[in-house]
């Protein structure tokens, strides 16, 4: 666990991606608190632009747009984990118990994860929430959450197989350790780098593919969302009318906590591969003998 969260929390982009999480968290958990508003009445006029009574303006329907970007977080950021849980856990079931025990199982498993691959993702989902109908949140994340697991599975196999031929996991079963000890001791503890990074792309995957779904209308509309802050803002022409601050609010939204999630999701790339930390000396090196030679100039310089 060490070797994962220390160095996590000494790495810059980590630091930044944390910080951005965080506040997006903060203010999922306090959105009664951060507004007075009900984001689903009228509170204003229609269209009215950012002013001190409303700091994001109001939509046609005279909502105010911030209440409706702070609530909506709390709807974004809970589909986003509940289906990024999902995909995870299921993906490491499948990948470890595929990669571990080998023959027939790994043959089943493999080809369950090879149909879920070939099958087209997107348009399965727009399918299926067609089909569904007028999907709640909680519905959309179990629907990616099944739909989404196969990519983190085939890596977390790969990563098994590897890891199931090294002396440790030899001697581990030559002593008669028994097999779930050894995954959950032994394997586990190794897996953790690919378990974090499958579980921050699906985040970043849910939250952009939720927002998609309900920008589509495929959403329930009551549902305060983001995505369906994008909804109501193209079906009301927003844009068209100039009222920018309601694609604006969302949009930025969903950007900013992408970035935090990629920049987090960077950082456990960097820490788990060596390559990548090896690189990253390497430049600091280049760039501090760079700025030597500049000293060295400048210096010589002077004293000519």
């Amino acid at each position: 666990m060490q070797r994962i969260f220390l160095p996590l929390l000494s790495n810059r982009k980590a630091l930044i991606g944390l910080a951005i999480v965080f506040l997006y968290v903060a203010i999922a958990v306090l959105a009664p608190v951060l507004t007075g508003h009900d984001p689903i009445k009228r509170v204003g006029r229609p269209h009215e632009a950012p002013s001190l009574d409303h700091i994001l303006g109001t939509t046609r329907m005279g909502r105010d747009v911030f209440t409706q970007l702070i609530w909506g977080t709390r709807t974004s950021l809970f589909i986003g984990l509940l289906a990024g849980s999902i995909v995870t856990v299921v993906g490491v079931i499948l990948g470890v118990t595929a990669g571990y025990f080998g023959g027939r199982i790994d043959e089943t498993i493999s080809f369950i994860t090879n149909i879920a691959l070939v099958i087209p993702q997107l348009p399965l989902l727009l399918v299926i929430a067609a089909f569904i109908g007028e999907a709640s949140p909680l519905v959309i994340a179990l629907i990616i959450g099944l739909t989404s697991w196969a990519w983190g599975a085939r890596v977390t196999r790969a990563q098994t197989m590897t890891l199931r031929q090294r002396d440790f996991i030899l001697a581990s079963e030559l002593i008669g350790e028994p097999k779930w000890r050894m995954i959950v001791v032994e394997l586990m503890p190794n897996l953790l780098s690919i378990i974090g990074f499958n579980f921050i792309g699906s985040v970043i995957y849910t939250i952009i593919t939720e927002a998609t779904l309900e920008f589509l209308g495929l959403g329930d509309p009551l549902a305060i969302s983001w995505g369906t802050m994008l909804y109501n803002a193209q079906t009301a022409s927003a844009m068209s009318v100039g009222a920018w601050w309601e694609v604006f609010a969302p949009a930025t939204a969903i950007a900013v906590v992408g970035i935090g999630l990629s920049m987090i999701n960077f950082a456990v790339d960097e820490i788990s591969n060596p390559r990548l930390r090896t690189l990253g000396t390497l430049s600091a090196a280049i760039r501090k003998q760079r700025k030597l030679d500049r000293d060295r100039r400048v210096i010589h310089e002077q004293e000519a």
